[in-house]
């Protein structure tokens, strides 16, 4: 008897948990509807936004301008796509105090923050009017950007730079560590482009009320030498507002090496030497770099009649501010060569003497002039 009771009660049980558990699962089914149809339900009020795909590519042939190195500032010319809401889209500038004002939204403070940052920054601020936003920030057009060139140029100091457009209006192009180097009148030939350094302000720290850290800034070391040997166009940096560039000088250089960087694009396209004495034209002269002597020569109009022809002497200041001279043969029949026709570099002196009878002449007229004054006098 006891043992048929306890049959019975355990087969109540199983019936008891099967119908809870059957109720569990039955209040979880409806839940889970309850969520699914709340979920569906869009708020009158607000702007739908889908997240499916990009919404508008870039013009074909035109690379992206800015990127995540790119900090944006006063003047940058900016498109805001905010995906299926064209009345929150549309071409920005930024204003002088840092702000993009956008309809509806208002004044969104995006100064120093890469286009990455500005566009979190801008997602954040449509929240409250969008759900989901996804928002495509471009630069249309890049201000111009102010920089400072310093050390072993020809001319260092403070220069504004313009980006490049492309005939649609995008900006195609950001001025490069070289341009800035050939618009300040090229490198000169002390210059050690192994070791260029830009300092620059990094992107600044948006907070989440709005604000701003203060950026901190960076020295990026830059090896041109990687550029002209390996074709490394890494080495080429997009320069950005407020950067400044340093390029030291050199401690050696061989004859080679200063060969070669005289030819480079941010070398100047010519390069000053004197030629003085017994030529026709002397005094100073341009010509392009590594011109040899004897073509200087010829440039200066060549040998006048009281020239010593065999012979003329190279002053040249050397990289550790000494002074050499050496006297050089001259040889019109030999090609650029270190013995008797050498490449001139900046600044480099040729000096032409006098023949031995142009001496000779010169002593003899310092010695009778005298007594051709007397002649004349006495009418003699």
């Amino acid at each position: 008897m006891k043992k048929h009771f306890l049959t019975v009660f355990m087969d109540a049980s199983k019936g008891v948990f099967l119908v809870k558990l059957a109720l569990i699962f039955l209040v979880l089914g409806e839940a889970r509807d309850a969520i699914a149809q709340s979920t569906d339900a869009v708020d009158a009020s607000l702007p739908s936004v889908s997240t499916q795909s990009d919404p508008t590519p870039s013009p074909a042939g035109v690379e992206p301008l800015g990127g995540d190195s790119y900090i944006l500032g006063t003047g940058d010319y900016l498109r805001v796509d905010v995906f299926n809401i064209p009345d929150y889209s549309g071409e920005f500038r930024v204003l002088s105090d840092g702000h993009l004002n956008m309809p509806i939204v208002g004044a969104i403070n995006i100064e120093g923050l890469s286009l990455q940052q500005a566009t979190a920054q801008l997602e954040r601020f449509l929240e409250p009017y969008v759900q989901r936003p996804v928002v495509t920030l471009s630069l249309l057009e890049a201000r111009p950007i102010q920089i400072a060139v310093s050390g072993e140029v020809n001319r260092p100091g403070s220069y504004r730079i313009s980006t490049d457009e492309a005939a649609n209006g995008a900006a195609t192009d950001i001025p490069t560590l070289t341009q800035a180097i050939e618009l300040a009148g090229g490198i000169t030939q002390l210059a050690d482009i192994r070791q260029i350094e830009v300092q620059r302000r990094l992107p600044r720290t948006p907070l989440a009320d709005g604000r701003n850290k203060e950026n901190k800034s960076q020295v990026v070391a830059v090896n041109l030498w990687e550029l002209l040997k390996a074709g490394d166009l890494s080495e080429d940096l997009q320069l950005q507002d407020g950067d400044r560039i340093i390029i030291p000088t050199a401690t050696s250089l061989n004859a080679d090496e200063i060969a070669e960087l005289a030819t480079a694009s941010f070398s100047p396209d010519e390069i000053s030497v004197n030629v003085v004495g017994e030529v026709e034209s002397p005094g100073n002269i341009r010509v392009p770099p590594n011109t040899p002597m004897n073509q200087a020569i010829l440039a200066a109009g060549g040998f006048n009649n009281r020239a010593r022809q065999g012979t003329v002497s190279l002053v040249r200041l050397n990289l550790n501010g000494t002074v050499s001279q050496r006297d050089i043969e001259v040889d019109f029949s030999q090609g650029i060569n270190e013995e008797t026709n050498p490449s001139l570099r900046p600044n480099d002196t040729v000096v032409v003497k006098r023949s031995g009878l142009a001496r000779a002449n010169d002593t003899f007229g310092a010695v009778f002039s005298p007594l051709n004054f007397i002649f004349r006098l006495f009418g003699i």
